[in-house]
């Protein structure tokens, strides 16, 4: 097949890069259609605005008429029922990251977001950033981002801005996802272990940062958040890019300092080698945020990028769906949508919107849905995390047939429960989210912000929850 099939055909088209992939296909003249098991927003409101048609269930008839090329989503396994009729038919398949390589990098200049913590808005940032400079980026982000306007866009000008994410990018493609991307310069925002069905261990993630990091060209900046030692060992010194450290510690050379609210929502001082530089606005909240408009403004300068610009795009930002998203309020309820789920970004989240709406109870509401978060591995840490909540709500394991748990790896709600309790806070459990929506709705008082997080769709419990709420009376 050359590179202009007209028919290609996605395999979990719902997921968050297969979503933004599939509109840039389409936008530049390909016939592309899809599936997923399911949809909901943001992802299926964003492709029904494309006017891409979202087939429900994995069936072979989606098939028909034969597409050129499949793309796979890493969600898919190889038994399902599209994923083993492509096999049969011999049609050419290929990942997700392979696809955006293929299709949108080539004479391109990559600069590729990675971390285990804030890709998402990082990416979005940086995009917002160039975007506002001039420079017609092309984006490709694992979120909608409501400053960018739609989920992807092909590169105009000559940078492209890719979100790099760790994850593996098929079942017949299992290196992760941002070797594909020949990046030009990187940000990386946090090294942590996650991924406990892919990763052995933390060094095994470890080990693919450092591959990242040997992609570079010589002289290439690389921005790296310095409060995290996993990371210095994974991507300082390595390969032939320069590294360049940020964080919140006095030795990093770039370093925020005295985060604090103020218009437009939260300020921070810039201090470079120990004399501040400047004071930057952000729109979104908390310390994770400021530290990764830094990164971006770091790497903006390593491409003399209009700082000007920088500051205006910074100030504005709204950030991406689902990360600290308000869905709305009702009786007095607060509804906020968040895919916290590592238990470093669960902490980070509620202390954001702790400093927000200050004086407000606070109410987490937390699925265990991937793949490391189901396991019993940070087990004391998601107890430490939920523990800085006024209440806490706790969904049951989410059960996946692919990648099924013996009881004694899983992450124990009950235990959780318990160990918050000890600790003074308020929790409790539910089977899944139909039964704490029917609690919630009846629980949840004036004042309160509730914040639900899962890397999932959660049943679409933050828009029901809004729902509920503004019927109860």
């Amino acid at each position: 097949m050359n590179d202009k099939a007209p028919h290609v055909h996605m395999v979990a088209i719902c997921g968050m890069g297969m979503g933004p992939l599939a509109v840039m296909l389409d936008e530049a003249g390909y016939r592309v259609t899809g599936s997923d098991k399911a949809a909901f927003p943001p992802m299926s409101e964003a492709l029904a605005e494309a006017g891409l048609e979202i087939l429900i269930g994995f069936d072979v008839s989606h098939l028909e008429p034969r597409p050129d090329l499949a793309v796979i989503g890493n969600a898919v396994t190889r038994e399902n029922a599209e994923a083993v009729e492509v096999e049969r038919l011999g049609i050419e398949r290929i990942s997700f990251p392979e696809a955006v390589s293929r299709f949108f990098l080539a004479d391109k200049r990559p600069l590729v977001v990675a971390g285990t913590h804030g890709k998402t808005t990082t990416t979005g940032m940086l995009a917002r950033c160039l975007q506002v400079a001039g420079l017609d980026p092309g984006y490709l982000v694992g979120g909608r981002v409501r400053d960018l306007g739609r989920l992807s866009r092909a590169a105009a000008g000559d940078f492209f801005v890719i979100e790099g994410d760790e994850y593996d990018s098929a079942y017949f493609d299992k290196g992760p996802k941002f070797l594909h991307y020949r990046p030009e310069a990187a940000i990386v925002t946090s090294v942590e272990f996650d991924h406990a069905d892919i990763y052995r261990d933390l060094d095994h993630v470890k080990s693919a940062f450092v591959r990242l990091s040997e992609l570079l060209p010589a002289g290439a900046p690389l921005v790296g958040c310095t409060d995290y030692a996993d990371l210095l060992d994974a991507v300082a010194g390595v390969g032939r890019g320069r590294f360049i450290g940020y964080g919140s510690g006095e030795n990093a050379r770039w370093r925020v300092a005295n985060v604090r609210p103020g218009p437009p929502g939260t300020l921070f001082d810039v201090v470079y080698e120990g004399n501040t530089e400047e004071t930057l606005g952000l729109e979104i909240p908390g310390q994770m945020n400021a530290l990764n408009a830094l990164a971006v403004y770091v790497l903006c300068r390593e491409f003399s990028v209009d700082l000007a610009a920088v500051r205006e795009a910074l100030a504005g930002y709204q950030g991406a769906a689902r990360r600290q998203e308000i869905i709305g309020e009702a009786g007095g309820v607060l509804v906020i949508d968040d895919f916290a789920h590592h238990p470093t970004a669960v902490a980070a989240t509620i202390a954001a919107i702790r400093g927000r709406y200050p004086g407000r109870p606070l109410r987490a509401v937390f699925e265990p849905r991937s793949n490391t978060t189901r396991r019993a591995i940070f087990q004391e840490h998601y107890a430490r995390a939920l523990g800085t909540a006024d209440v806490a709500v706790l969904s049951a394991v989410y059960a996946k047939e692919n990648d099924p748990l013996r009881p004694e790896e899983m992450l124990s709600t009950d235990r959780l429960v318990e160990e918050l309790e000890n600790g003074g806070v308020e929790a409790w459990s539910a089977d899944g989210p139909d039964a704490i929506l029917e609690r919630l709705t009846a629980e949840a008082a004036a004042g309160e912000v509730v914040v639900c997080m899962s890397n999932g769709a959660f049943g679409n419990l933050p828009r029901r929850l809004l729902a509920a709420l503004h019927t109860r009376g």
